[in-house]
């Protein structure tokens, strides 16, 4: 049973500097507005449109769903929890137009990062979902009085006020012409109900458990797991850490999961934190490898700290992922030892959490048409950068889909046939 939006609905979100918590709510109180659908497609109409089942409500598939749909296909999004629920509404949001340059994934990031700005002017991003450029800032922190006792250096930078704490050897890596933010609930919520709203994406709670293959090695249709069958001529698993527990993809390759945990604080002080994301070494006293925090000021007010990483086993359902108090209770310290504006007593934590981000064994995504499965394609494995990468992945998967190549970016190096080809050889 498919179920969609009532009616058209006017969204007007409740300010993002006041709530930015209270906009992602409304918005999500609003995709679960829904009634059922008993309509089937019919193939022999004139106006058929090619179905297509995505699997995942996280920003891949969301955005997946959005360019489809906005082409004209009749699609469903299946999630089996609720839109932006784990790694993509907890994310950092922080976009990058160069750096992933001289790797694989240089054009994909430099497709999105220009599709981020598109859609910003489309869907009043600023207002909408936080959507601004921003400047990066690299910081060497060192707890230790002893650690501190060299020269610092900021190669004629202008550090701003806000960071008064123990950081040194501040290095510009990134401008408001190259370097953006987003935030990434906001952003993926508010993609998800254009979708539904002006393209009739229709949405399905419920957990994808099979893809169907009927004659010919074609998709036929996905089949939930109270044994919900949705038929498709295509479909798309965007299913990010959760990818590896869908058997038609882990018989091919590994998608796991890196556990990374973040806060978010309210300062006093807002407007006294300016638009600076920072990139952080950070030597903790006791010695040891140094840690790589980063630090997101939002337009909300709120400032987002995230890092601590390990590789752990993704949970069945997204609200089974717990935060590691000891994580969360390092993070807290960068902040204060960051700024005196983020030091308890004079920031609010309003949130501390953890998700898995999707990493494959090669370090690139897997993006493309499966092997020996017509009609079926996979979007998994962008690890870090899936809110910069989202809206290219999308994109292109749509074109791949529905008029059989892909333009925005060449999609030929994320191709999951790489895998078959390393076990043939």
């Amino acid at each position: 049973m498919a179920v969609r939006l009532s009616s058209p609905v006017t969204v007007t979100l409740p300010s993002l500097r006041r709530s930015p918590s209270a906009a992602a709510t409304f918005i999500a109180a609003n995709l679960t507005l829904i009634r059922s659908s008993s309509s089937m497609a019919d193939p022999t109409t004139t106006d058929y449109r090619h179905r297509v089942v995505v699997c995942g409500g996280g920003v891949i598939g969301v955005c997946t769903a959005y360019f489809l749909s906005k082409k004209g296909a009749a699609v469903t999004l299946v999630e089996q929890s609720s839109v932006a629920c784990a790694a993509s509404g907890k994310a950092g949001g922080f976009l990058a137009l160069d750096w992933c340059d001289g790797g694989p994934l240089s054009n994909l990031a430099r497709a999105s990062f220009n599709l981020h700005r598109s859609l910003a002017e489309e869907l009043d991003g600023p207002r909408s979902y936080g959507y601004r450029p921003l400047g990066a800032l690299s910081v060497t922190v060192r707890e230790s009085p002893e650690q501190n006792s060299g020269p610092s250096s900021s190669v004629g930078l202008e550090v701003p006020s806000w960071i008064d704490g123990l950081g040194r050897n501040f290095r510009t890596i990134g401008t408001t012409r190259t370097t953006a933010q987003v935030h990434p609930r906001l952003f993926t919520t508010t993609l998800m109900t254009a979708a539904v709203e002006k393209y009739g994406v229709e949405l399905v709670f419920g957990k994808a458990e099979r893809v169907d293959v009927g004659e010919g090695g074609r998709v036929g249709s996905v089949v939930l797991e109270d044994e919900r069958v949705i038929e498709a001529d295509s479909v798309v698993l965007a299913l990010g850490p959760w990818s590896s527990k869908m058997a038609i993809l882990s018989s091919m390759f590994r998608v796991y999961g890196l556990k990374a945990h973040s806060i978010v604080l309210e300062p006093k002080e807002p407007d006294a934190i300016t638009a600076h994301a920072l990139f952080l070494s950070y030597y903790p006293a006791h010695g040891g490898k140094p840690m790589d925090p980063e630090v997101y000021p939002r337009p909300t007010g709120e400032v987002y700290i995230c890092g601590s990483t390990a590789e752990e086993e993704v949970p069945s359902r997204p609200e089974q992922v717990a935060s590691n108090p000891e994580s969360i209770q390092m993070l807290k310290r960068v902040a204060g030892n960051v700024s005196s504006l983020l030091a308890e007593g004079e920031a609010r934590v309003t949130a501390e959490q953890a998700c898995f981000l999707p990493c494959t064994d090669d370090g690139i995504p897997i993006i493309g048409e499966i092997p020996g499965v017509k009609g079926c394609f996979v979007g998994t494995g962008h690890s870090c950068w899936g809110i910069l990468n989202g809206p290219a992945t999308g994109a292109a998967l749509s074109e791949l889909i529905l008029d059989g190549r892909e333009q925005v970016v060449d999609l030929s190096s994320f191709t999951p046939a790489r895998f078959v080809a390393a076990r043939k050889g």
